[in-house]
């Protein structure tokens, strides 16, 4: 079965201000689906096709340099809009915001770390909320290798990603990366944090 795009939750528009509308819809319906159709062609004809992507990133290892890039493109990307959500952002609740405090001390000093984590990755890449060891750490990672994969620097379930390829905020925020991290906070989905921290646990 071939992978698919999945259905964005909300409408190109809906996280404006801090996410515009052209970039979203660029950033969904070209560069994501250009992950699909490069992991599609990987992997056409052979048993990969039969798993699941989260399988293929445990194992990405034993795959060509395609499959890592284009599944973990998919992989992310298909966290990444589930994360996000209009109307969202504030602060965790419950369980969550309770893990944060005892892994960072508070949400400030989390935020702190996360920002950092995405401001400072060279390049093109991602930052991460994982969850390591029933803990949560924050962590980043190169191009799109995620936390899933076995080759990963630091291995964990991701429960929250930002994606910090300038192909995510260059239209709107140009080079100011950091600009498009403060805005990131405004569009966080706390409610699928948790559904995947929860998960995760």
């Amino acid at each position: 079965m071939a992978f698919e795009l999945p259905k964005l939750p909300y409408a190109y528009n809906a996280l404006e201000p801090h996410i515009d509308a052209l970039t979203m819809e660029i950033h969904f319906s070209k560069h994501h689906q250009a992950y699909v159709n490069n992991l599609n062609a990987a992997i056409a004809g052979s048993e990969t096709e039969k798993l699941s992507i989260e399988e293929i990133c445990k194992n990405i290892s034993k795959y060509p340099m395609a499959v890592r890039n284009n599944g973990g493109g998919h992989f992310n990307h298909s966290l990444f809009w589930t994360v996000m959500a209009p109307n969202a952002g504030g602060e965790p609740t419950g369980e969550l915001a309770a893990a944060i405090n005892s892994a960072f001390g508070s949400f400030a000093d989390f935020k702190t770390q996360f920002a950092a984590a995405g401001a400072t990755r060279f390049g093109s890449g991602w930052a991460w909320l994982i969850v390591k060891e029933g803990k949560l750490v924050v962590c980043s990672s190169p191009n799109q290798d995620n936390p899933l994969m076995d080759v990963a620097e630091v291995k964990g379930v991701p429960i929250l990603g930002m994606d910090v390829w300038e192909h995510a905020y260059y239209l709107k925020y140009q080079n100011k990366r950091p600009d498009y991290i403060a805005a990131f906070w405004n569009v966080i989905n706390w409610n699928e944090v948790t559904r995947r921290f929860n998960e995760a646990k």
